[in-house]
């Protein structure tokens, strides 16, 4: 009986794709491990070979993060024997950006310029480096979402769901305001290497991304959700997408999405998107479900009302406060929030948690500690070791925040800690602003017990795919559902 084939196998490698007849080897200095990984994955697939071990006159070329990894790697007298061409990984990624290979004169390393008999560097310690010493934390990919979880610096380690560790921040008093800036100027607010690969078919990706967020102002989660699992295997495929052909045995992908596909690559275009963009209806729905606390429901019935545009809303008086906060800060919210700034907030987040509470454990989730980029807002997840203290924590810390000027507005604020209720999980919904700026940030504040703490952690940093698969087992143990996925 035929072996079972893979969900998730990778495409095969295409003997005449785009680096056929290319023998490769790689230097690791100064490269995360998993995107060493999927560098290789792409040559393998595109038609090349990688030699692993040592550089054979097989290898045509040597690629490296720069000249000084190279001369780490090999020393100047052993590189002016090799006949392979010396490369920059630059020339590969951007390669696999526009599809087709770059010109290689452009990007070769020469060996024999002056930057070879300068002093040389310490070469900088980057997660997932083969040749660094200090234990650090790995980076994982996650195959449902297409991008990185867990990518910190050394400095500013997370715990894990098992093994909860407090921040190490000095528990010091300080006035209110006092310390911000030197949290956010401190070493840890270094910005650290998050690889995203390139999407070569974002003309896929961004219809379907405008349907995931139509059919979820809509109300139909379950059409909004099939486009979501396909994107991220569309983002990951290694080629650019000319035919339905070539996503035969895809997850995810089924007949009525490879339609799609194929009208899209054919025309340029999604009629069924165009369709939706021009139905006033869809439209207006569509706009006011972006509106923080407006639903599908409260959009529809908005819309029947003979609203039409935001500011009509803004006379309306059946918003909750929380809906008119949502729509006064319509753009605010929206905006997306660079990495470097969620982190130094976290930072301050356990700066203050820490003063307030001592061996309090606070970790950024979300699209944060997937590796993005960027947020669309700050997903803050809370326990204590030990399984007590956490208990009225959230009230104090929040006043804390106050007092900061830190938080700023209240949407959500519900207590179930000391009185045992809802699992005993605290919730905290809000808008702050990073220190110095006017700009609302929205914030979500969960403090979990430490027995369900990990199951907290694993669905708050999502992605939601994730969060689907294991709903089950988190109903199965009596966690209610709506404490890990309402959001």
């Amino acid at each position: 009986m035929a072996a079972k084939r893979g969900r998730n196998r990778s495409p095969s490698p295409d003997p005449e794709g785009m680096f056929a007849g290319m023998v490769v080897f790689m230097v690791e200095i100064g490269v995360q491990r998993r995107r060493l990984q999927i560098w290789k994955q792409k040559l393998v697939q595109m038609g090349a070979v990688i030699e692993e071990d040592r550089v054979t006159k097989k290898v045509t070329h040597v690629l490296a993060m720069n000249l000084e990894a190279l001369l780490h790697k090999f020393g100047k007298e052993r590189l002016s024997h090799f006949t392979a061409r010396l490369m920059l990984y630059q020339w590969l990624e951007d390669s696999l950006t526009s599809g087709e290979k770059a010109n290689e004169d452009l990007y070769v390393l020469k060996i024999d310029s002056e930057e070879v008999d300068k002093p040389k560097k310490s070469l900088p310690a980057i997660s997932g480096s083969e040749d660094q010493s200090s234990p650090q934390k790995r980076t994982r990919y996650s195959p449902d979402a297409g991008d990185f979880k867990g990518v910190e610096s050394h400095s500013n380690t997370q715990g894990s769901p098992d093994s909860p560790t407090s921040c190490s921040v000095p528990s010091t008093s300080a006035s209110p305001g006092e310390g911000i800036a030197e949290t956010l100027t401190s070493p840890q607010s270094e910005s650290t290497s998050v690889y995203k690969p390139p999407d070569l078919n974002r003309n896929i990706t961004e219809i379907f991304g405008k349907l995931i967020n139509i059919y979820r102002a809509l109300g139909e989660d379950r059409r909004s959700f099939s486009y979501y699992k396909a994107i991220p295997v569309i983002e990951k495929f290694p080629t650019r997408i000319e035919s339905v052909d070539q996503l035969k045995h895809l997850p995810g992908i089924g007949k009525a999405m490879r339609d799609h596909i194929q009208e899209i690559v054919t025309t340029g275009k999604l009629s069924k998107l165009e369709h939706f963009e021009t139905d006033e209806k869809v439209r207006t729905i569509s706009l006011f479900g972006e509106v923080w606390g407006v639903g599908p429901a409260t959009a529809l019935k908005l819309y029947e009302k003979g609203h039409r545009t935001l500011e009509d809303l803004k006379n309306e008086d059946s918003l909750t406060h929380a809906q008119k906060l949502g729509l006064k800060y319509f753009d605010d919210i929206k905006t997306r929030i660079p990495r470097q700034e969620v982190q130094e907030m976290e930072q301050l987040l356990q700066r203050v948690g820490e003063e307030t509470l001592p061996g309090v454990n606070i970790v950024c989730g979300g699209s944060y500690r997937r590796g993005k980029a960027t947020c669309g807002d700050l997903d803050i997840v809370v326990t204590h070791p030990d399984g007590q203290s956490h208990k009225g924590f959230l009230t104090k810390f929040v006043k804390r925040l106050k007092e900061m000027n830190f938080l700023r507005e209240d949407l959500i604020f519900s207590t179930h800690s000391e009185e045992g209720t809802d699992s005993g999980v605290d919730t905290y919904f809000g808008l702050c602003t990073y220190p110095g700026q006017e700009l609302r940030r929205r914030i979500d504040f969960k403090v979990y017990p430490r027995d369900i703490y990990s199951f907290g952690l694993i669905a708050w940093t999502g992605n939601d795919v994730l969060n689907r698969r294991y709903g089950y087992d988190f109903i199965c143990i009596h966690v209610s559902l709506n404490t890990f996925v309402g959001r």
